[in-house]
């Protein structure tokens, strides 16, 4: 019996590896680079223990090991200082990375109807699930040992063996815990939209449990299982235990999505769903109002992200000044300038993170059509009275605002929490006007994903790569010391770094044309083009 519901579970397997043989190995060849490439950095950013102790005043504040997570501080070496910097954040992107391969497996493939079909094969039960299961267990099994070898093979003195080992088996270890978290809410929930909102809420949530306990009460983040990536301690004493207990939750886990998945109908879920209205509102019935309502939850997700995210990073300017006043090393990574003081030239950094972050959704909403249309929905919009101009404007206008939203947000964040605790406040004109600048740049982003929606829609989602590779050159430019050239490449480096350059309306100005321009293109390649699947 066992066997039948087992059936065929290794062809599904090559199955889904097949379909995801692109995005798996750059999931892979990304996270590697990351962790890689910062040791490196430090080696050569870091070269003196002198230096290194620096760095470790630098992060012995509550606010740092709230998002670092807690390290010794005492023996801060090139390992040490990597996997405080690097480990916890890396291991989110791998959890993240779980959520959405399994999400877009299950629960999402059982909705366009491909699991029903598969169903109708001589395939068991439960062989989908494991299969899907099975290709993400392997693939954090290879993001393990890849990193762990990979970091190893850098021949840093105090990146050994068993840390390096450790380092990987903590990512791969985070990626089957919350695999085995996603497949348990693709059972619960009906809808890919809800199977990725529960998931995500139980990452964010244990990232902020943890941040919180590990400054109040460190006995109390062992409940959370992104403090055991920390409690590892890699690098320093190398726990194993830790990790060996997220891999045991995560078999736990993977029995109970397979309990859950062998005893519920397909299309079901456990949770109950509620009844929609019986006549949808006037703004409903339009399409904009129906756009919005889709992507409702992800907006006001993302919204609570990014003031939360501003308020961090305003939480550690007030004692910005006397941590960096002697470390010589962070003084490179921020740009000099005369006259201004050291939050004012930290902001330009903390404005490009925050900036390149705000651009994610209002480019996903933006993608959003694409999705709708591979699944043929807009078929019945455009059957209706709804023009295709109406139709991309709507999804453009939700953008346009959502990105403003957005930045405006983590502005606002980054003020309140900065002026708590900053002797003499913050500006408020300063940090607006900072981080309004950079919103002609999001814009021309914004217009890049309308022209690809316009002319190359089965290219639509290569404008990540676009807002990966900004990231890359302006966040570490400065610590990698590319040209100048390098950074203009992206609309984000030609934003003028007020406070500590003079403001310019020149360079917005023509970033507001570019958008225009592309966006118009954008329209007329939609209206022309065919309706593709």
């Amino acid at each position: 019996m066992a066997a039948n519901l087992m059936a065929k579970t290794a062809y599904l397997s090559t199955f889904i590896f097949r379909l995801d043989r692109i995005r798996i190995p750059i999931w892979i060849m990304s996270l590697t680079f990351f962790t890689l490439v910062v040791p490196t950095a430090f080696k050569d950013l870091y070269s003196s223990q002198q230096e290194r102790d620096a760095m470790a005043q630098t992060m012995a504040n509550p606010a740092m090991t709230a998002m670092t997570g807690p390290a010794d501080l005492s023996n801060y070496t090139i390992g040490v200082m990597t996997a405080h910097q690097m480990l916890l954040m890396t291991a989110a992107v791998v959890g993240l990375m779980s959520i959405l391969l399994v999400t877009r497996h299950t629960r999402a493939a059982e909705e366009d109807g491909r699991l029903e079909m598969l169903r109708s094969l001589p395939t068991g039960r439960l062989s989908y699930l494991n299969a899907v299961l099975l290709v993400v267990t392997s693939t954090c099994v290879g993001i393990a040992l890849i990193n762990g070898i990979g970091l190893f093979a850098l021949g840093i003195e105090s990146i050994d063996l068993e840390g390096s080992l450790l380092y990987g088996t903590a990512l791969g270890a985070t990626g089957l815990f919350f695999a085995g978290v996603t497949a348990i809410f693709a059972q619960l929930s009906d809808s890919s939209r809800g199977t990725i909102g529960y998931s995500m809420a139980v990452l964010l949530l244990s990232y902020l449990f943890r941040a919180i306990t590990d400054v109040s009460n460190e006995a109390l983040s062992w409940i959370s299982p992104l403090a055991w990536v920390t409690k590892a301690e890699v690098y320093d004493t190398n726990n194993w235990w830790p990790v060996i207990i997220m891999i045991a939750a995560s078999i736990v886990l993977y029995a109970a999505a397979n309990y859950l998945n062998a005893i519920r109908d397909l299309d079901r879920g456990f949770l109950p769903s509620k009844p929609g209205k019986k006549h949808a509102s006037r703004f409903l019935q339009s399409p904009i109002g129906l756009a919005l309502r889709l992507q409702r939850t992800g907006i006001i997700s993302w919204a609570i992200g990014m003031y939360v995210l501003g308020a961090s990073y305003g939480s550690v300017l007030g004692d910005l000044e006397s941590f960096f006043s002697e470390s010589e090393a962070m003084k490179q990574l921020l740009q000099p300038a005369e006259g201004v003081t050291l939050i004012e030239q930290f902001i330009p950094m903390l404005m490009i993170v925050i900036s390149l972050l705000a651009t994610v959704p209002p480019v996903m909403s933006m993608n959003k059509l694409r999705g709708e249309e591979k699944k043929e929905r807009i078929f019945h919009l455009l059957s209706r009275t709804v023009s295709r101009t109406k139709l991309l404007g709507s999804y453009f206008i939700i953008s346009i605002v959502n990105g403003f939203v957005m930045i405006s947000l983590a502005a606002l964040g980054l003020w309140s929490a900065g002026n708590a605790v900053v002797e003499g406040g913050l500006s408020f004109e300063m940090i607006f006007g900072a981080a309004l600048s950079y919103y002609p740049a999001m814009l021309v982003m914004i217009s890049i994903a309308v022209f690809l929606m316009g002319y190359l829609p089965k290219l639509a989602s290569m404008i990540w790569l676009y807002v990966f590779y900004s990231f890359i050159v302006l966040y570490l430019g400065g610590l990698f010391q590319f040209s100048d050239w390098i950074g203009n490449i992206s609309p984000y480096g030609h934003v003028p770094q007020t406070p500590i350059e003079d403001f310019s309306f020149m360079p917005l100005l023509l970033l507001c044309m570019i958008a225009f321009v592309l966006t118009v293109a954008g329209f007329i390649g939609f209206n022309k083009r065919d309706i593709e699947t």
